[in-house]
């Protein structure tokens, strides 16, 4: 393939599946930091294989269920709060019909657009040291964690030009209290089916976090994730659509599609370079490929997202 004077860009930007945030299903939308009750916007059971573009904390002070990152799994019965990466590999099963609590969202961007919550998320690593990132909470504790999370969500509902400055101080104390009343609970014990799941898509995200047409994907088939996990093809078939309703080829094709829509909406590169990124040597593949999944053309669904911007 000839070289082009094209960046090596890379795509920090995936979609979440949506029983995550059930009120930000819109791909690419325009938003920094966003403040939840879960009485209203309840976490359903979900998987999240794909990489986000935000920063989550969750208090769960109602209902239960089991809690998954990474290989590390806990079982949630009791008031805790979460702290979750961008890249942290995520799933949650409901296990009451209950749910209390509050979450916030927030952008890598609004984190570079306030460098004390920068410095406070780098001090306490609540985010980045995986034995910190799920804390458990007394009753005692939950007053002043509740009292932070709704102002948050009266200032998140504000006009106010002072709004955003208002919400990275709070989320710094909720840090700061976190961390005084801080109990880590070790991780309970994870089955071999789900560290299948999680070896697998950890390496569908090692293959296509830094996806581009000097880069482009090494492996695209069922057989080939298989066998760099050491199980049969069959087996990690059966364990995916088991727990997650899809199958390998099922993922990485979905996978691949969101990476395409990225770079489509994101990057000026030609289709051939987007292709190729992709793992397919010829342009009219790429393009059939798409087309067939999605119903338009890659340059349609360019057209279509420039047309509304």
């Amino acid at each position: 393939m000839k070289q082009t004077t094209l960046d090596a860009k890379t795509i920090d930007t995936l979609r979440d599946l949506p029983d995550m945030i059930p009120v930000l299903r819109e791909s690419f939308e325009n938003w920094t930091i966003k403040v939840f009750d879960r009485k209203h916007h309840e976490c359903r059971n979900y998987l999240s294989p794909n990489r986000r573009d935000f920063y989550k904390v969750l208090m769960i002070t109602d209902g239960a269920g089991v809690f998954t990152m990474g290989l590390n799994t806990y079982y949630i019965e009791e008031p805790t709060i979460l702290f979750i990466h961008p890249n942290d590999i995520i799933s949650w099963k409901n296990l009451s019909d209950k749910s209390g609590g509050h979450y916030v969202l927030f952008k890598r961007s609004f984190i570079n657009d306030h460098p004390q919550l920068k410095t406070t998320i780098d001090k306490y690593g609540l985010f980045t040291e995986k034995g910190k990132s799920v804390i458990r909470l007394k009753n005692s504790d939950l007053p002043i964690l509740n009292s932070l999370f709704e102002r948050m969500g009266v200032e998140d509902l504000s006009n106010n030009h002072l709004k955003d400055d208002a919400l990275q101080a709070y989320i710094q104390l909720l840090m700061v209290e976190s961390m005084r009343v801080a109990q880590f609970p070790k991780p309970d014990n994870v089955s071999d089916e789900y560290h299948y799941i999680h070896q697998f898509f950890h390496l569908l995200e090692k293959e296509t976090s830094g996806i581009n047409y000097t880069s482009p994907i090494k492996m695209k088939t069922a057989k080939e994730f298989a066998a760099n996990l050491s199980v049969h093809p069959n087996h990690l078939n059966a364990v995916l659509k088991k727990y997650t309703g899809q199958n390998v080829s099922t993922h990485i094709r979905n996978r691949l599609l969101e990476e395409t829509k990225a770079l489509l909406v994101q990057t000026d590169w030609t289709l051939q370079d987007i292709g190729y990124s992709i793992g397919f040597a010829e342009q009219p593949n790429f393009s059939l490929f798409f087309k067939k999944n999605t119903g338009i053309t890659p340059a349609e669904f360019r057209r279509s997202y420039q047309a509304t911007t």
